[in-house]
């Protein structure tokens, strides 16, 4: 535990410090972005990587969590601040409302993962339909920029909120590794069946993770609506939401602390250099990026850092008998 909080306070100290550094525009907006992406992934890999259970709607705790923040501020007049903290709450309820529907009846696999893609679809089309949240036309907040909005004037507020919020996300996982009810969740992610044998209530253990993994993506949610000031149904139940949150865990490393981080920072690092290299044929960026990340998929399964931990073991045993 102390060594993953030294490694979480050398990384909270290292990207701190960037705006002061550097006030490159472009670096302090691709450090927003990552940081923005590793926190959607940090919230799935909480329950698809601790837990087991993959979720291809992570959406809707972002579209909660994101409306949630918008609504309070337009249409109930709350500060910023305390409306981050009701669209957690937010996200969470959701979280565990869908958790006991789905957890109570045994549904798992491919099965949950499309329970929770159907309830983003009928949360996306609701928005559509229900006058306050704007319905298609979306929600605009006025820009107000200080501190008390949430607001800021440069890139550098914005990635020192987004930090403190992955910081926040990543000492949640740290104490999950660590943690009783850390140990519970990943019996129950390797055997079901078995967890329950020893003593293990499953059902409470899933839905500990759904809800902490909803609250995280809520407060997703929030931020995005804070930096780009506009919200609507597509944007926030779509599913290209529920895909870069996956995605990024899975390419980082399901199951580990610093694999949503390494996973966010990889594709976004991809993204910009084919954009750069092939940016001038439209389209063609997009194939390279895909079919990278497909490579990636099919020969590192285990992500980013199961690969650097394989390179490293295999180091280690050649280099073993002539130490």
């Amino acid at each position: 535990m102390n060594r993953d909080l030294l490694a979480i306070a050398a990384f909270a100290l290292a990207v701190a410090v960037l705006p002061l550094a550097s006030g490159s525009g472009v670096l302090l907006n691709l450090a927003m972005t990552v940081l923005y992406a590793a926190l959607m992934a940090q919230a799935w890999n909480l329950l698809g990587g601790y837990g087991g259970q993959f979720s291809f709607g992570h959406a809707l705790f972002f579209g909660t969590g994101a409306y949630a923040q918008v609504i309070a501020q337009l249409q109930w007049g709350l500060n910023p601040w305390p409306a981050l903290a009701l669209a957690v709450a937010l996200a969470a309820g959701v979280g565990l409302f869908v958790g006991a529907l789905s957890f109570r009846y045994g549904l798992r696999g491919s099965y949950f993962a499309l329970v929770t893609l159907a309830f983003a679809e009928v949360f996306r089309v609701t928005a559509l339909s229900v006058p306050f949240t704007g319905a298609g036309v979306g929600l605009m907040l006025p820009l107000r920029a200080a501190p008390a909005n949430m607001q800021f004037a440069s890139r550098a507020g914005f990635v020192w909120l987004a930090l403190a919020l992955v910081v926040i996300a990543l000492l949640l996982t740290a104490w999950l590794r660590h943690s009783r009810f850390g140990a519970c969740l990943q019996a129950v992610r390797d055997n079901e069946d078995a967890a329950r044998a020893i003593g293990v209530d499953p059902f409470r253990a899933k839905l500990g993770a759904i809800a902490l993994s909803a609250a995280l993506m809520g407060a997703a949610g929030a931020f995005y609506v804070q930096v780009f000031q506009y919200i609507d149904p597509g944007i926030a139940f779509g599913p290209h939401t529920s895909v870069e949150a996956l995605v990024a865990a899975i390419v980082g490393g399901m199951g580990t602390l610093w694999g949503p981080v390494l996973g966010a920072l990889t594709l976004h690092l991809l993204a910009e250099a084919t954009r750069n290299l092939f940016g001038n044929l439209p389209g063609l960026n997009m194939v390279i990026y895909g079919s990278v990340l497909v490579l990636i998929v099919m020969f590192a399964p285990r992500g980013v850092v199961g690969t650097g931990r394989s390179v490293r073991g295999l180091w280690a045993r050649r280099g073993g008998p002539h130490d």
